[in-house]
């Protein structure tokens, strides 16, 4: 034991919104930054990084990824029963709050599991049920809703659009399985767990493409990615989650040839550089031929995703997932796709609806999950996620 308190703050307290936290001792300087970084440099070990909890953004977005991750899905009992959906909120950033810093959650029986805290994040987002009360619909954003019918699509309704999603990331899995119990025990009789997705992050997915390539420049983040205000003004500081969880299918990739992948790509295999290029992040030129013929397919993965527009940007947080195959099958492998941006609807759509149009990797991926989040600003010192929603309640 580590002799570790956490500050005596009932749960009936927090669930009947009697506290904030200020006061708790917990979380770090407050950070209003696009691009977050990971600090401090001084510390004595990776294990010991942190993150800020407390800040205009939730950490784990514009963060450097961490090294693994799990997504929570879970679904409300009554999405109007708004008094439980604030205690939610409330332990949840009592106990973020303290776990990123190494400290133990409120109800935290193993608190030994926590110490080392590898820049953890906990961030959380409202699917769309929650603003189906008179009192929280005219506060959904105009973009909060499922995505469109992809023609790609072989959705499981397994992975599919819940009310609430907790994204917790750390580079540890010790320290990532510790506090997605945290997370989760204190809510378990309140609401329904319907999905965890793990998954972790390398710079190549499984098909051994370096992945997560192109990403919004670190002066775009206010304005492709955080929410002004504007459509809804409790949103300030947030942004929208979009969770695809794709299946890849690793026999028939394995089947064919080097240059047959690097063209369906249209990037080398071996650093990630457009195939008119020497180096990943060089400017494909889809223009270039050779012997007549485009060097870069019209229909490889890179041409069909390219921005076509200023707006087509968004964050890429891409997490493999390479679980125990079904019996009969020799894999079950795939990437749970997370993308951040200010509006999906403007941004991402476009993007993937060309990829379901036509895009060459689609003979080995399947989409088998999708859902829209809206992930909550950042809390502040004295309150906690969600406040500005609740806040003229």
């Amino acid at each position: 034991m580590t002799g570790r308190k956490p500050a005596r703050i009932s749960r009936r307290t927090l669930l009947t919104g009697g506290a904030g936290l200020a006061g708790l001792g917990v979380g770090a300087v407050a950070v209003g930054v696009g691009h977050e970084l990971s600090g401090p440099d001084s510390a004595e070990s990776a294990g010991q990084q942190t993150l800020p909890f407390f800040g205009e953004h939730q950490s784990g977005i514009a963060t450097p990824m961490q090294a693994h991750a799990a997504f929570l899905g879970i679904d409300l009992l009554d999405p109007a029963d708004h008094v439980t959906l604030q205690g939610f909120l409330r332990m949840w950033s009592q106990d973020a709050a303290n776990l990123v810093q190494g400290k133990p959650g409120f109800s935290d029986t193993e608190q030994e599991l926590g110490t080392a805290p590898s820049r953890l994040s906990v961030a959380a987002g409202l699917g769309p049920r929650v603003f189906t009360s008179p009192t929280l619909a005219p506060r959904r954003p105009s973009w909060l809703a499922p995505l469109p019918a992809f023609a790609i699509d072989r959705l499981d309704e397994r992975w599919g659009q819940t009310d609430l999603v907790v994204a917790v990331a750390s580079d540890d899995p010790m320290t990532l399985a510790h506090a997605v119990r945290v997370v989760v025990a204190p809510i378990r009789r309140r609401c329904r767990l319907r999905w965890t997705q793990q998954g972790f992050h390398h710079d190549r997915n499984l098909f051994g493409q370096v992945d997560g390539t192109v990403q919004p420049a670190d002066d775009r983040y206010d304005d492709l990615v955080w929410d002004d205000g504007s459509d809804q003004q409790w949103m300030a500081g947030g942004t929208s989650l979009v969770l695809r969880r794709i299946a890849m299918n690793m026999d028939t990739w394995e089947a064919i040839d080097r240059p047959g992948r690097e063209l369906s790509l249209g990037r080398t295999l071996d650093n990630g550089a457009p195939l008119t290029g020497t180096a990943e992040h060089d400017e494909p030129n889809f223009s270039a031929t050779r012997g007549g013929i485009p060097v870069i397919p019209a229909e490889s993965h890179i041409a069909r995703a390219h921005q076509r527009t200023d707006r087509e940007q968004f964050v890429r947080r891409p997490y493999s997932y390479d679980l125990a195959p079904e019996p009969g099958e020799s894999s079950n492998s795939g990437l749970i796709f997370a993308t951040y941006q200010r509006d999906p609807v403007a941004q991402f759509v476009p993007v993937q609806q060309r990829l379901s149009d036509h895009d060459a990797l689609n003979e080995w991926t399947t989409p088998i999950g999708s859902a829209v989040y809206a992930m909550l600003p950042g809390a502040s010192r004295d309150g906690y996620l969600g406040e500005t929603l609740f806040g003229s309640e």
